[in-house]
C-alpha cells in the first residue's frame, strides 16, 4: 500500500482577477478541504505546503503573453520538486490547489521521472495557445497546451524537458458538449469525451475503457487532474467558469474511482474550487465527501 501524502499548492497565479483589485480565491481551496478533515478522513500523511509567489500582474496587458509567467515558472519547478520526491519514494501525492496551472508542477515532476500520461477531468480542455487564439494570458485556461509543448518557451520548456506530456498520452474527460477546441484535439489524436457522451456510454464503463488505454506498457503511469468546474453549477457553482451542462456528483465519482484506485495512477490534484464564492462551505463538504468516496 502506498502512502497518500497531501500537499497544498495554493497558487492562484493562472487565473484572471474576479473583479478589478481582487485576486482569485481558489488559493483557499486547500484550507477549506482541510477544514473538512480531509487528511484525517483519507488516513493520509502530511506533505506540507508549497507556498506560491504573490499574485501581481503588474503592468501586464492583453497581448503580452501569459501573465505571472515568471512566477508560474518558478512555482512549477518548486512544486515539481516536492511531487517528484514523493513519487520516487513510492508515495501517492494528493495535491490540493490552487488553479489549474498547478498541473504543470505534476507534469514536470513526472517528466523528470519517465513517461507518464494525464487524465484531465475538466469542464474545459484548457487548450488555448497562440496557434488557436489571440487571447492567451491566463495559464489556468492553457495548462494542457503548455504541458504538451504549445506556448511561450519560458513555460513550455522548463529544464529543456518540452513537452512534459505527449499528445498521445493525454485523455480529456468531461468537457461540455460545445467544447470549442475539440476538433483540434481530434486532429492531434488527443481523445476527448463530452458530458453527453459519458451519459450515452455510461460513466463507469467509459472510465474503465479509458483506464485500459492509460495503463499501456508504453508509459510508466499517469496523473489525474480534477477541475471542480467539471461538475454542473447546480451542485458546484463556486468556480470561476460555472458553465451549465456539467456532470453530476455521481457521474464524477463513477469516473474518478477506477482512475485513482489504479496502481498505475501516480498522483492526483484538485483545482479551481473558490471558497470566496461559497460562504456556506457546501462545495468544500461536497468535494471532501467525493474524494473520500473515491479514495477509500
Amino acid at each position: 500500500m502506498r502512502r497518500t501524502v497531501v500537499i497544498d499548492a495554493p497558487s492562484n497565479l493562472g487565473l484572471r482577477p474576479p473583479v478589478e483589485g481582487a485576486v482569485p480565491g481558489c488559493y483557499k481551496l486547500a484550507g477549506a478541504l482541510r477544514e473538512q478533515r480531509l487528511v484525517q478522513r483519507l488516513g493520509a500523511h502530511e506533505g506540507g505546503v508549497v507556498v506560491p509567489p504573490r499574485y501581481d500582474r503588474g503592468s501586464w496587458k492583453e497581448g503580452d503573453g501569459v501573465f505571472n509567467a515568471e512566477a508560474i515558472a518558478a512555482y512549477t519547478v518548486r512544486l515539481a520538486d516536492r511531487i517528484e520526491h514523493h513519487v520516487r519514494a513510492g508515495d501517492f501525492p494528493l495535491v490540493l490547489g490552487g488553479d489549474c496551472s498547478i498541473q504543470l508542477g505534476a507534469s514536470l515532476a513526472l517528466r523528470r521521472v519517465g513517461r507518464y500520461g494525464l487524465a484531465l477531468l475538466d469542464g474545459h480542455s484548457d487548450f488555448r495557445h497562440p496557434g488557436n487564439s489571440d487571447g492567451v494570458g491566463a495559464a489556468a485556461g492553457e495548462e494542457l497546451a503548455i504541458a504538451t509543448g504549445r506556448g511561450q518557451r519560458d513555460l513550455t520548456d522548463l529544464e529543456g524537458l518540452r513537452p512534459y506530456v505527449r499528445d498521445e498520452d493525454v485523455r480529456v474527460i468531461g468537457v461540455r458538449d460545445d467544447e470549442e477546441d475539440r476538433a483540434e484535439l481530434a486532429e492531434l489524436k488527443i481523445p476527448t469525451v463530452t458530458v453527453g457522451e459519458i451519459r450515452q456510454w455510461g460513466a463507469e464503463d467509459l472510465a474503465l475503457a479509458y483506464l485500459a488505454t492509460l495503463e499501456t506498457p508504453a508509459t510508466d503511469g499517469f496523473w489525474v487532474h480534477l477541475d471542480a468546474d467539471v461538475l454542473d453549477p447546480s451542485v458546484m457553482p463556486a468556480v470561476d467558469s460555472p458553465d451549465p451542462g456539467g456532470l453530476t456528483t455521481g457521474e464524477l465519482l463513477a469516473l474518478l474511482h477506477p482512475l485513482v484506485r489504479s496502481p498505475r495512477c501516480a498522483g492526483f490534484n484538485l483545482t479551481v474550487y473558490d471558497p470566496d464564492l461559497d460562504p456556506g462551505g457546501t462545495g468544500a463538504a461536497l468535494l471532501a465527501d467525493l474524494l473520500q468516496a473515491a479514495f477509500t
